[in-house]
Parts: structure tokens; sequence; C-alpha cells
């Protein structure tokens, strides 16, 4: 098993309850890539659904590499910012991604899509070749493909570690606010307005609040919010649904599922 180069684990996006016939699976990186690939997934039907399947994709700061194995031609490079996104997939679909850390992306900004991908990749990145290489083979076997992508856009440096992101990401439990954060990278809240924008496309305040979101799926939300009022409305704000509703609607263990630790 890879040990976690930094403390944050995005939670998986958002699978309907009783979503029969729908397989999602993650892989971890190899040790040479913890430091900037969170995981590879696959999301595929198993066979025909009997209605279109609706994917609610949930904001965690991460950028995509995303690869249709149903149609190889159609690949790109995704990212959600704030607010959660209902993608509809249809009734059969196949696809295979790399999910990269907050701020490792040094790729072209206007690459990355934050909707539904259904054209052609006409990029430069090896997207698309990648994935007429593995079309048909067993995910896990795919895996080798998957991490020569990643291996390809570290060496021609589109894909880096980021000091500053990375820090933050490491120390999460200590930051609840911008000037926290700016604190604990060292740089005035002006300069970490520029770092994080142009590491991730969202500024401080805005990365936080992804942050904190993906947190309440581990940490006790009474941890990480100064209420519970507090805590829904942002929940609500940032995937449109209340912890109660998303909780049975969705596949998914939300923070007040559990016992808050003493202290």
């Amino acid at each position: 098993m890879v040990t976690r180069a930094l403390m944050y684990t995005p939670t998986s996006d958002g699978m309907a309850r009783g979503g029969g016939g729908v397989h999602y699976a993650e892989a971890p990186p190899p040790t040479t890539l913890a430091k900037v690939v969170h995981c590879f997934w696959e999301l595929r039907t198993l066979s025909p659904l009997a209605d279109d399947f609706l994917y609610h994709a949930l904001p965690d700061a991460c950028v995509n590499l995303l690869l249709n194995q149903q149609d190889p031609l159609i690949a790109g490079v995704t990212a959600l910012r704030t607010r959660a996104e209902v993608l509809n997939l249809g009734r059969t679909f196949h696809y295979v991604g790399v999910q990269l850390y907050p701020g490792v992306w040094r790729g072209d900004p206007a690459e990355i899509r934050d909707q539904y991908v259904g054209t052609p990749y006409v990029g430069a990145l090896p997207l698309v070749r990648t994935s007429q290489r593995i079309v048909g083979l067993p995910f896990a076997a795919q895996r080798p493909q998957l991490v020569e992508l990643v291996e390809w856009c570290v060496t021609r440096q589109l894909v880096l570690p980021h000091a500053v992101i990375a820090r933050i990401l490491s120390r999460l439990h200590q930051v609840r606010s911008v000037a926290a954060v700016a604190a604990l990278v060292g740089v005035s809240p002006r300069q970490l307005q520029r770092t994080v924008r142009a590491a991730t496309g969202l500024s401080p305040h805005d990365l936080l609040k992804v942050l904190r979101l993906q947190q309440s799926f581990r940490t006790h939300h009474l941890d990480l919010f100064a209420d519970q009022s507090q805590y829904i409305h942002a929940f609500r704000a940032a995937t449109g649904y209340t912890p109660a509703r998303y909780r049975a609607r969705f596949d998914v263990r939300l923070s007040q599922d559990t016992e808050r630790p003493n202290g």
C-alpha cells in the first residue's frame, strides 16, 4: 500500500443509492508519483442502464486527465470550481482517468473543462494515444500506461509538486481562515491570492471552501464550522443538497454519521 504524501483525501463523487449496474474503482499511484497523483480511477457501466445516469461531481480542487474508453478520441483535462455539477453520462459509458492533487497541474489552464466532455481532444497532450493503447484492457492492466502518461507530463513540467499548496494540504487541520493560511505558508495575503489563483484557478477563500467541504465527509462538521447552521448552508451552497438529503440520495458517509472526537 502506498502512503499518501499529502493529508488530503478527496471523497468519491455522488453515486445514487441503488445505482446497480455502475462500477467505480480507484488504484493508488506508485511512490514516485505520490506527491502529484491522488489516484487512478475507472467509472463504467456493467450493462446498459434503463435510464440515463446522472453523475454528481463534487468540487475538490483537483485536476483530472479524463479518457473515454468507448470513444478514445474523446478526452480532456477537467476540474470543477466551487459547486457540484450534474453530468448526464447516458446509459452506457466507460471512463478512466488520473486525479491530480490541487496545484500540481502546470499545463495550459485554458485546456481545463468544468463540464461534460463529449468532443474529440485536439490538444498536445498524449491523451488520445494513451486511451487507444489501453482500450479493452482490465483496469489493473491499464495502470502502467496511465503512469506513463503522468510521467510524460512530469518530464515536460506540466505536472509538478507545488510547495505552497502542498503545505496547505498537509496542514488542513490547522487552517480555518485565509489569514491562517497566509501565516502558515509565510506570505502576505496579497501574495497568497496570486499564488493560489495561479496554482488552482481559485481564490484562497474559495479554495478553503472546497477543502472544508471535502473535509466534512471525513471530519466531524463541528470541528470545521462554527455551528450546524453554517455547515448546512455551506454544504447546500456547494452541492445543492442539505447534508441529510445528500446522505439519503447518495451512497456516502457524512461527518454527522460519526461521533465527534473528544476535545
